[in-house]
């Protein structure tokens, strides 16, 4: 019992804490914020996903801050929505285009080489570049990323619906 008791009075302080911090809200990214799947697949016909979503536990831990879309070197990236051309350029060795989509919503596709340039207006399903070399993954990929703020979130959410599905009773069948 006096061992129990010590445990109680250690842990009184943490758990003091975990009254008063803030915890994080269910659910992140734009799915809790409101946004619901309607933009564009980034390829036609909607490509396969190679690689999935797996942000980090913190920002500067690695992880994987987007999803690998299947698509053939040369094979052309859409815009999945509306928005205006942000950045086109080389990063490390990579061509990258990020399309800024208002509301805080930041697209980038990697590796690709774009005749765009930054302030150009695109239209959902207009032709952002075309995939130049596909290094990134094997059989061949193209990275799409999407922020909303600082925050990276799954970009499948804009392109299916991701929310857990739920079992409800029959009508009539009980509660």
């Amino acid at each position: 019992m006096a061992i129990h008791a010590m445990a109680m009075r250690a842990a009184a302080p943490l758990l003091a804490a975990a009254l008063v911090l803030p915890m994080p809200a269910a659910g992140t990214g734009a799915a809790a914020a409101g946004f619901a799947p309607d933009w564009d697949w980034p390829a036609d016909p909607a490509p396969e996903v190679l690689g999935t979503f797996d942000p980090p536990p913190e920002p500067w831990l690695s992880g994987h801050r987007g999803v690998d879309l299947a698509g053939a070197d040369g094979s052309d990236v859409l815009a999945p929505e509306a928005g205006r051309v942000s950045f086109v350029g080389t990063v490390v060795d990579r061509g990258v285009v990020t399309i800024d989509h208002g509301g805080g919503l930041r697209s980038s596709f990697e590796p690709v080489e774009s005749g765009l340039r930054k302030g150009d207006s695109v239209a959902a399903g207009d032709i952002l570049g075309t995939i130049a070399g596909t290094t990134h993954c094997s059989p061949g990929c193209f990275h799409w990323g999407v922020r909303l703020g600082e925050e990276y979130v799954n970009p499948l959410q804009f392109v299916i619906d991701l929310r857990p599905s739920v079992l409800l009773p029959r009508p009539g069948q009980g509660s």
